[in-house]
């Protein structure tokens, strides 16, 4: 990634040196990357149940 490009990681990485100071340098970030994760993880549980016909009706 190019320097002037941000990247959630490339920000996270940078803001552990004024984490004393401005901790919402890194919370921010750190939130961000998590509830991409968690929406990443909700749509494939969504279409594993919508699209498994082995999972049937019982789920």
């Amino acid at each position: 990634v190019q320097p002037p490009t941000p990247a959630w990681g490339s920000m996270l990485a940078d803001s552990r040196a004024y984490l004393r100071y401005y901790p919402h340098l890194t919370v921010v970030p750190g939130v961000m990357i998590t509830l991409t994760v968690i929406a990443f993880n909700l749509v494939g549980d969504g279409l594993r149940d919508a699209l498994d016909p082995r999972l049937g009706k019982d789920r």
